[in-house]
């Protein structure tokens, strides 16, 4: 699988990363390690998980995995640190409770360090310098490579990596940032990914597939066991189920009928080869779900498909966002 580097950084992944959400819940242990397995067979080597990941028990069973089926060192293990089961108060940035969460993630992960760690969301009650000290901490002491954020609006992004450059050699350049990025979603296309663009930091798309749908598999109803047929997955799954969405999922199939692959190849080709994307994160329900996403390596699209789809799922632009240079 062909390699990236992650932002204007030196750490290389590769340009499919496997995604954990499921794992510990939905995704039991013998599923998991084949997935991982079939992943580093592939050539992949960016897995990604989160502290509160299955109540902690997708880094746990990533851990059990780490050596005994995959030598860890061929792996780039990232992990974000944040959420918290608070109703009252969703995100936790603060340096305390970062740097622990940091040390539990290390416990249940069996390792010294992570490849990559984020801060899962934007703390609004945290001073943002104090979040991002807690990630200068982290890599002074060994325990993180490199840094990066996740669903960080784009004026957030960019007063973070601004900041974070605004002391070379003290303060750790963010490397990435993690947003649900598909053709069903392509709203960090208006802020995010130009201030990610302009300050060098790559962008992992999460749900590449629009959270399964542009699989084709609700074309004709809910399929059972699926995501929109769990009881606490359909809600999620549930918005990407409208008419619009519709219409988007039926020219992705057109697209893939045309050039004898599958939709999921077709919408997964098309997120990863976007301007600034390093890495689409993929979670799959089974290693044949896995590997059949995997096999989108050998594929490009041409460019009038790129176009063609370009068009059907372009979102509405108004002000600010809107060029008005072209007025």
């Amino acid at each position: 699988m062909e390699q990236r580097h992650l932002g204007r950084t030196g750490l290389r992944v590769s340009r499919i990363g496997l995604g954990t959400l499921t794992w510990g819940r939905d995704t039991d242990e013998h599923d998991a390690a084949d997935q991982l397995k079939a992943f580093w067979d592939a050539g992949g080597t960016l897995v990604d998980t989160a502290d509160v990941y299955g109540g902690g028990e997708a880094e746990r069973l990533l851990g059990r995995l780490l050596d005994t089926l995959v030598p860890r060192q061929d792996l780039v293990i990232a992990t974000k640190a944040g959420s918290v089961p608070d109703p009252y108060r969703r995100f936790d940035g603060s340096r305390g409770h970062l740097l622990a969460a940091l040390d539990a993630s290390l416990r249940r992960l069996g390792t010294d360090h992570v490849d990559l760690w984020q801060i899962h969301a934007f703390d609004p009650v945290t001073p943002l310098e104090e979040t991002l000290h807690a990630l200068d901490l982290a890599v002074s002491s060994g325990r993180v490579r490199y840094g990066g954020v996740s669903q960080f609006s784009g004026w957030q992004l960019a007063k973070a990596a601004t900041w974070q450059l605004a002391a070379p050699g003290q303060r750790t350049r963010l490397a990435c940032t993690q947003m649900e990025y598909s053709l069903l979603q392509r709203g960090v296309e208006r802020e995010v990914l130009p201030a990610a663009l302009d300050l060098g930091v790559g962008l992992l798309p999460s749900s590449p597939l629009g959270r399964g749908v542009l699989t084709g598999k609700y074309r004709t109803g809910t399929p059972s066991g699926s995501r929109g047929a769990s009881e606490h997955l359909a809600p999620f799954v549930e918005p990407y189920l409208d008419e619009q969405a519709r219409s988007i999922v039926d020219a992705v199939a057109t697209a893939a009928d045309g050039l004898a692959t599958t939709p999921l190849q077709v919408a997964l080709a098309w997120v990863r080869d976007r301007p600034g994307v390093v890495a689409p994160v993929v979670g799959a329900r089974n290693a044949q779900q896995l590997t059949e996403a995997l096999s989108v390596e050998a594929l490009s699209l041409p460019d009038e498909i790129c176009q063609a789809l370009d068009d059907v799922s372009a979102p509405v632009h108004r002000y600010p966002d809107q060029d008005w240079s072209t007025l």
